[in-house]
């Protein structure tokens, strides 16, 4: 499962040979289309977005995915954290772990109160 952080990267990352997204990246990703500071920054954000939803079929928010996301906001919260702040992350990581899929992300730092709970990669 790639994080939103992966699929805009810039660099190139090593990456598996399968991967999947989730809905709430497709979310975001038209959130940023629509916060884009100019012209410019808008095409350029909805060519990825284009090109995303072109390349993958998004795994959806469903009643596992829900179950996920809500042992994982609890972790968070256990660890005095804000699960609300973070909730796209959270669905993020529970869509990967409602299908049995690791994480791959470039932000390790908010998911670590996930340890244990579900494998994170940081590329």
């Amino acid at each position: 499962m790639l994080d939103t952080s992966v699929v805009i990267a810039e660099a190139e990352v090593d990456l598996p040979d399968e991967a999947a997204i989730s809905t709430a990246t497709l979310a975001e990703l038209h959130f940023g289309v629509l916060l884009a500071r100019d012209d410019e920054a808008r095409r350029s954000r909805l060519r990825r977005l284009s090109e995303v939803e072109s390349r993958f079929e998004a795994l959806p928010v469903d009643g596992a995915v829900a179950r996920s996301y809500g042992a994982l906001a609890h972790a968070v919260a256990v660890a005095r954290r804000k699960p609300r702040s973070r909730t796209m992350d959270l669905l993020i990581a529970a869509t990967a772990q409602a299908n049995g899929a690791a994480l791959y992300t470039r932000d390790r730092g908010d998911l670590a109160p996930l340890d244990g709970l579900l494998e994170v990669i940081v590329v």
